[in-house]
């Protein structure tokens, strides 16, 4: 994992490129959101190559446990932010990295945070409406699951990594929303039977969620799903169904 230093760097340094005629930063961005009276930073990917007179396919990335907190940079530094450092010309997308403040609380309580963020980022960058889509590990990969269920519409397709959460609940808002979960069968820490209860209970509902299970592998699926998959190729692959229904008993202002 890279240290708060070295995200620093990433964050102020090379990365952001800027051309005499064209002033929008690039790279990693460390912003900052004011949402229910606090200050909640964050790190917005943009893409080298990005040029606002196309829409662009955006990601929100949801981080695990260990990287929760208030400097808005950690979560850089496990999954996805590693994966597009080592391969950025896989990874054609704008994301946006929210930051949990507290390991306690979980993702679905910072739901309208996570909205905020990517409402603030397509009110200033080229966002494809059609092509947002959700993933995340470990707490992120239960944010996953319970943030599409509560804004099905909202995504175009969700990747859910060694995730947790009750099929139940999950599973008939969930069944039309094209799906590829990943989980380490060797999982100590979140066992893979948790990932697999809810793509059956979606299968039940006449869904067709794909599952990627690594044999021999622990917690961090992570790493194997964003840079040995082509999961990036495959999120590419799905636009949003304008006529895929919303979440059951979801009021006006949860459709966004």
């Amino acid at each position: 994992m890279l240290s708060v230093m070295a995200l620093l760097a990433i964050t102020a340094g090379a990365p952001i490129v800027h051309r005499p005629t064209d002033p929008i930063e690039r790279g990693f961005l460390l912003k900052s959101l004011r949402h229910n009276d606090a200050d909640h930073r964050y790190v917005l990917y943009v893409p080298h190559d990005y040029d606002p007179a196309r829409k662009w396919p955006t990601i929100v990335f949801l981080h695990g446990m260990g990287e929760c907190g208030t400097d808005g940079l950690k979560q850089v530094g496990q999954g996805i932010g590693t994966a597009i450092m080592a391969n950025a010309a896989k990874w054609p997308f704008i994301v946006v990295m929210p930051q949990k403040p507290d390991p306690r609380h979980a993702w679905g309580e910072h739901a309208e945070m996570v909205a905020a963020m990517l409402d603030a980022t397509a009110a200033h960058y080229a966002v494809d409406p059609d092509r947002v889509y959700l993933t995340g590990l470990s707490q992120g990969g239960n944010g996953t699951w319970a943030i599409a269920a509560r804004w099905p519409e909202r995504w175009a397709a969700i990747a859910p990594i060694c995730g947790y959460g009750n099929p139940e609940e999950f599973a008939p808002k969930l069944k039309s929303m094209p799906i590829w979960c990943f989980h380490g069968e060797a999982d100590p820490v979140v066992p893979s039977a948790r990932s697999v209860a809810i793509v059956d209970a979606i299968k039940a509902q006449g869904g067709s969620p794909r599952l990627t299970l690594y044999p021999g592998v622990g917690h961090n699926a992570w790493d194997k799903a964003y840079r040995d998959e082509p999961l990036a190729a495959w999120f590419l692959e799905h636009r949003r169904n304008a006529d895929r229904p919303p979440a059951e008993g979801a009021k006006p202002s949860d459709r966004r």
